[in-house]
């Protein structure tokens, strides 16, 4: 069964910007990222990848607690009390500096660090 269904994927394709949130010993770390960055990575039912240039406090908070959320949205796609769409998706995450996903990542991304690379276990719609 897909995770990311068709309204999530419609916000996906549409949004401007991700934020990127995790947990680390001193409480809840934002940072963002740019959706046209996601989207030149094509996004599957159940992994996302992410270029990585800093997100040096995501990677530390992400090493002793591997959960993450993103919440993206887009005033492009209706719903039915108007226009505007969120959604988050909710999962684990690895940065990675190394294999496959890494070389995807390096190879549109030529700055990137590493990849982020987000376990989507479950998605859906806010707002």
């Amino acid at each position: 069964m897909a995770k990311i269904g068709t309204a999530v994927r419609e916000v996906i394709d549409t949004c401007e910007w991700v934020a990127i949130a995790t947990v680390g010993p001193d409480g809840p770390h934002l940072s963002a990222t740019w959706g046209d960055y996601i989207r030149a990575l094509g996004v599957e039912d159940d992994r996302v990848l992410i270029p990585a240039g800093g997100l040096r406090q995501t990677e530390a908070n992400l090493q002793t607690n591997p959960r993450i959320e993103l919440l993206l949205a887009s005033r492009q796609v209706q719903r039915a009390q108007g226009a505007g769409q969120g959604c988050v998706l909710s999962g684990t995450a690895t940065l990675d500096a190394a294999g496959p996903d890494f070389d995807k990542v390096k190879a549109r991304f030529p700055w990137a660090r590493a990849a982020l690379v987000v376990t989507v276990e479950r998605a859906a719609t806010q707002l």
